[in-house]
């Protein structure tokens, strides 16, 4: 299997149940501290940020938020 530097991820979490959710989290928290670069979009802002270096908030299309994540 491939080791990619890159990752982009879609809403991972849509639809699955919350343990499924709190699982895809931990495995998206140990590849970003293998050293992968992670693109996330995402809906759970709670989840996301609890992982994310920089963050934008998008609201009907136009960034409404951006900054580092534990600011936002």
């Amino acid at each position: 299997m491939s080791r990619p530097k890159l990752l982009i991820l879609d809403e991972p979490s849509m639809g699955l149940s919350p343990l499924f959710v709190k699982e895809i989290f931990s495995v998206i928290k140990k590849l970003k501290e293998d050293g992968v670069t992670i693109l996330l979009v995402e809906q759970n802002a709670k989840m996301a940020l609890s992982i994310a270096d920089y963050a934008y908030v998008i609201e009907t299309g136009k960034i409404t938020l951006e900054g580092p994540a534990q600011e936002l």
